[in-house]
């Protein structure tokens, strides 16, 4: 394990200062949130929209910063502030409303209180506190919970304030995300303000990742990196089509290992070599189905279908997957759960307890056959607790009891 002074450039809010492949994207953003002063009346939001791992994030969180600094440089009054919030993180517009709070307030718990009234309570904090503010939403995605609320709420917030008082701080607010994630967004806000037109951001280049690999890795060790690990980094990311946000997971785990936490507390109940056996392509299904919160079973199936085909091996039979599940389950990674809905009148989840990068896993032994031989699923044995019956399928997945 290498010595790495400066670790806290590999966390996923650390933000460069210079956001290398995407210096255009962050200054048409500045352009158009035209700070200190601008001509358009409020509320002055922006949508940023691109794939995973194309630099959403780092444009709109490196925009906010270059904003904020306008402000410092050329108002007389308090100094600006920024808050950032992943999207991705939270638990419906009640958890997005609740982690904006709990930015001004730390001690709060917003379970009880219904959305208006905790973004009340973030309305009147702001009054009071009297600075402008930037505000980037950060993580928004499909299916997702909707920030529109919120945005309305900025844009008319006298109903939200006590009789008498009117009015906000300067306020802006960036919200960045996946182009269909945004339009959705955008068709919520019925006229209190437009997203659109995006600051649209492609896919980063084989140069430009590999330049911000090297970067990341420089900062981190504070010298130049080991000959091979940025060349390592890119083709892994790069086979598996996770770009910047993937590079920078693979960076993070060869300088920190996965039993690095920034609080200094260990990651899981886990050592190393008590590692849970579930293979890489289901892994990542589920980091990205989840986003951070909770996937749909089905999806998951479909995605480390994907994911096994890629790397030339069969994907895991139903069974196989979900007992792959139930290992981390048993490791306290994740927790199933069944609710109301799909076509079969249950939807199957699996819902996060850790972040994926900090699970302690090793690739499992697969019962599959490369894709160019023959191929038996034979007869495996269903769930645990799911017994079989000809009436019942042993796969619970959205569109089937679970």
């Amino acid at each position: 394990m290498l010595a790495v002074p400066h670790a806290e450039v590999l966390s996923r809010d650390w933000v460069p200062p210079v956001v290398l492949g995407r210096e255009a994207e962050v200054a048409d953003a500045v352009r158009r949130l035209d700070a200190p002063t601008p001509r358009a009346p409020p509320p002055w939001i922006l949508g940023i929209a691109g794939d995973r791992g194309s630099g959403t994030s780092a444009v709109a969180r490196r925009a906010a910063r270059e904003v904020a600094d306008r402000l410092r440089a050329t108002s007389v009054a308090p100094p600006p502030r920024t808050i950032a919030v992943r999207v991705a993180g939270c638990r419906g517009t009640h958890g997005v409303a609740t982690a904006l709070l709990r930015v001004l307030d730390e001690g709060f718990e917003g379970r009880g209180f219904p959305v208006a009234e905790i973004l009340a309570g973030f309305l009147r904090r702001i009054r009071r506190d009297g600075r402008p503010l930037v505000l980037v939403l950060d993580d928004v995605y499909g299916g997702g919970p909707s920030v529109a609320p919120i945005l309305r709420a900025l844009g008319n917030p006298d109903r939200f304030l006590p009789e008498g008082e009117s009015g906000l701080p300067p306020l802006w607010a960036i919200v960045a995300g996946p182009t269909e994630a945004l339009a959705r967004c955008d068709q919520e806000l019925e006229g209190a303000g437009r997203l659109a037109p995006f600051v649209p951001v492609g896919s980063y280049g084989l140069r430009a990742l590999r330049a911000i690999v090297d970067d990341r890795v420089r900062r981190a060790l504070g010298r130049a990196p080991p000959a091979d690990l940025v060349d390592r980094v890119v083709a892994s990311s790069v086979a598996s089509g996770g770009g910047a946000v993937r590079a920078i997971d693979l960076v993070r785990r060869a300088l920190l290992g996965p039993e690095y936490r920034p609080d200094g507390r260990p990651r899981s109940a886990h050592a190393p070599g008590e590692a849970v056996a579930v293979e890489p392509s289901v892994v990542r299904a589920i980091e990205d189905a989840a986003r951070g919160v909770e996937a749909v079973v089905g999806d998951v199936r479909r995605l480390e279908a994907l994911y096994a085909r890629e790397t030339g091996t069969r994907p895991l039979p139903p069974t196989t997957l979900w007992r792959r599940i139930v290992r981390l389950e048993q490791a306290g990674y994740v927790r199933r759960e069944v609710r109301p809905g799909g076509v079969g009148g249950t939807r199957s989840l699996v819902r996060l307890m850790a972040p994926v990068d900090e699970w302690v896993v090793s690739p499992g032994a697969r019962g599959t056959r490369p894709v160019s031989g023959p191929w038996d699923d034979g007869a495996p044995p269903s769930p645990p607790d799911a017994p079989w019956s000809a009436t019942r399928s042993p796969w619970p997945t959205d569109d089937a009891p679970g």
